[in-house]
């Protein structure tokens, strides 16, 4: 069984509450579970895509930050590019969203890179995947204070500490392994024969000359960067297959998310936060307005991402929405990446 500490809020706490709330559980979860903190931790986070207006606001991390800077620990915002359009698919525009939506307080690092493709190679040796990809930079940490936005998801069901594992640490080829599982292809009405993606191209998978553009499938290992670098879009991740496992094979799609984070989390020394408020049907990651389902729930803390899951879905539960992706945290315990046994310790 694993110990969930939390505070409840509602939607009139004031942000200054948030921040004292979040100090007071960190405090209270490093002296419990004897927590011996790294000298440098970052914070994993959610910047919001553009468009979206219910992402958790960079004041609401002001008093974890406040707290390790008194403590002496280095720590920054860390992320990574997104798989689809939008303005976090490269690093540029990804940092230019973050500065938009108020990211300001600490310096930020793109742990997959410019265009997502420097990522580490994890291995795991699990159902889907024998070794999954996330963002390269994440491998220099041993610790993380992993910041997560409980609410709904569109493809997960929920998105909450899991989700920040596994898409929020994956580099962009192991997003695409996760949503389609799928490599990219050239759109040859769309090639300007540029050859930016030939030169990005690691594996040399990549030929363009003046009768075709093609990508060798036997070559490409799937990063994405290729995707995100060509200026006209011509190279594409959609195809009917992946559209179809997408859609159609959700729980799939879910066992892979959640062995995605094991792959994150694997020999990490984390500290999880859920956020359960501004909790909307959708992901930050949809570039829209969307509706509030209920009042602020609370703020969570573990050491383990399946226990503080599954209180913040229970509480949201009991409060009349229960979200679809249930069976995630069967699969979770089943793999080990945590336990559905928690103790709900009220701060």
């Amino acid at each position: 069984m694993s110990n969930v500490y939390y505070r409840k809020i509602n939607s009139e706490t004031p942000v200054e509450e948030v921040q004292k709330i979040t100090k007071e559980l960190l405090n209270k979860i490093i002296e419990e579970e004897n927590i011996k903190l790294e000298k440098e931790i970052p914070l994993k986070v959610h910047f919001g895509e553009a468009g979206n207006v219910t992402y958790l606001k960079s004041e609401n991390y002001q008093g974890v930050i406040d707290f390790l800077k008194e403590k002496g620990i280095k720590t920054h915002y860390i992320e990574t590019t997104v798989v689809y359009g939008g303005q976090r698919f490269k690093k540029e525009l990804h940092l230019k969203t973050a500065k938009e939506h108020g990211f300001t307080n600490l310096p930020i690092e793109i742990a997959d890179g410019d265009y997502g493709a420097e990522y580490a190679e994890i291995e795991i040796n699990k159902k889907h995947f024998k070794t999954h990809k996330i963002g390269k930079a994440f491998t220099k940490y041993n610790q993380l204070i992993v910041l997560a936005h409980f609410k709904g998801h569109m493809l997960g069901g929920f998105g909450g500490a899991m989700k920040q594992l596994s898409m929020g640490h994956a580099s962009k080829g192991g997003k695409l392994a996760m949503h389609m599982d799928i490599k990219p292809r050239i759109v040859q009405r769309k090639c300007v024969k540029c050859k930016m993606c030939q030169k990005a191209c690691n594996e040399n998978a990549i030929t363009i000359n003046d009768e075709e553009s093609f990508i060798d499938h036997s070559k490409c290992v799937g990063c994405g960067g290729c995707v995100a670098i060509c200026p006209k879009n011509a190279v594409s991740i959609i195809s009917l297959k992946g559209i179809y496992r997408a859609l159609f094979q959700r729980e799939t799609f879910r066992e892979k998310l959640i062995e995605g984070a094991y792959a994150a989390s694997l020999n990490k020394k984390n500290i999880y936060m859920n956020f359960a408020m501004n909790i909307t049907p959708g992901c930050d990651c949809e570039g829209r307005k969307m509706r509030i389902l209920m009042d602020d729930i609370g703020i969570f803390v573990s050491t383990d991402p399946v226990a503080i899951d599954k209180a913040c879905y229970d509480m949201v539960a009991a409060r009349g929405k229960r979200f679809r992706g249930f069976k995630q945290f069967a699969y979770a315990e089943k793999i080990g990446l945590g336990t559905t046994k928690y103790k709900l310790i009220e701060v």
